[in-house]
């Protein structure tokens, strides 16, 4: 008699085996998985975790000092995504520059700066370029277009991350990763299959019910079979090659770098820096603005959130002074953190 085939939920809650510890990397994986109650189908064996997927919450401290220093002390007008106004500096965020007197503006894109800046060619504007390889061609895009329009008076502050090296930063930290099914859009497998191999499993995951379920119920699965795996399951989107074009204007415009990560520290060339012939783009030696580490709020557990060293709820602060209306840490801010996600689905 043929054997029955178990379903994705099925599988998930019938293991018995060890603990297992697997980290949701994507924002929206883990806002997805609160909405879905995924979390409730879950045996007490298997636990999710939350890491450094939201490119807002592991923005640091002191890329918000500097932004700050462009709109008050150089008077740039600052665009920037939405959730990146209310993030805390050392002193303030941008949207207390804002009842300063200081000019930022709410964009959607970076080509969206550009716009503004062609508009009005006597003020110095500022793109905040903050993001994962998810948003980073779209400022490669606006930097180049830039360039070949001669627009002067434009400029953008890099906090671009790219997300390899920040898992083997993460190795040990959980027995699995799911990865964000829209940063493998752009990046592809490769990187991926070259983390199994260097002893890091994962598994890409789409962001519907029956994706995740599928992803989880593959990654328990090969997880009990002991070796380092790699498993695409969000093939009708991530390709083996992924968005060449997009990769390809990253790769003209901007080179790694070392980059800082809240919470995880320096991570070596995880980061992205305009390259030399785009000097005149880069915000930070056009207005000659020093390189500063930031001083976070010290009762703030951001950044064990972010290394799946705690849950939102074991810091002090959760619930109490930092609410999504008077936020404390970067990952109460932002849409996609996780606090956010524990305040809104769990309080």
């Amino acid at each position: 008699m043929e054997e029955k085939k178990l379903t994705a939920r099925e599988i998930i809650e019938s293991y018995d085996g060890p603990k297992l510890r697997i980290m949701e990397v994507c924002g929206t994986h883990t806002h997805e998985i609160f909405r879905l109650g995924i979390r409730s189908l879950l045996p007490e064996n298997v636990e999710l975790i939350s890491g450094p997927g939201c490119p807002v919450c592991v923005t640091p401290v002191g890329f918000i000092d500097m932004a700050l220093q462009l709109a008050l002390e150089k008077e740039c007008v600052i665009c920037t995504f939405g959730d990146l106004i209310r993030v805390p500096g050392s002193e303030m965020s941008l949207a207390d520059a804002r009842a300063k007197g200081a000019v930022v503006k709410i964009v959607y894109t970076a080509t969206d700066a550009l716009d503004y800046a062609k508009e009005n060619p006597d003020k110095q504007v500022v793109f905040l370029s903050v993001g994962f390889e998810t948003t980073t061609p779209g400022s490669c895009l606006a930097v180049k277009k830039a360039k070949e329009e001669g627009v002067q008076n434009f400029s953008i502050l890099t906090a671009n991350k790219t997300m390899p090296n920040a898992y083997q930063a993460l190795k040990g930290s959980a027995d699995a990763f799911l990865y964000p099914g829209h940063v493998n859009a752009i990046t592809g497998e490769d990187d991926c299959r070259k983390l199994a191999e260097e002893g890091v499993s994962g598994v890409i995951a789409g962001f519907t019910a029956k994706e995740l379920l599928t992803a989880l119920a593959v990654t328990i699965r090969k997880c009990q079979q002991g070796e380092p795996f790699f498993v695409n399951c969000y093939p009708r989107v991530v390709t083996e090659k992924g968005n060449i074009p997009s990769k390809k204007i990253i790769e003209e415009i901007m080179e790694p770098c070392d980059s800082i990560w809240r919470g995880l520290g320096n991570i070596s060339m995880s980061g992205l820096k305009l390259r030399e012939e785009y000097a005149a783009f880069d915000a930070q030696r056009k207005f000659d603005i020093p390189e500063t580490e930031g001083t976070p709020n010290p009762g703030c557990r951001c950044g064990e959130v972010l290394q799946g060293k705690c849950k939102p709820a074991d810091c002090p602060l959760f619930g109490k002074v930092c609410t999504p209306l008077h936020p404390v840490g970067a990952c109460m801010v932002s849409n996609e953190g996780s606090c956010s996600a524990y305040y809104q689905y769990q309080m």
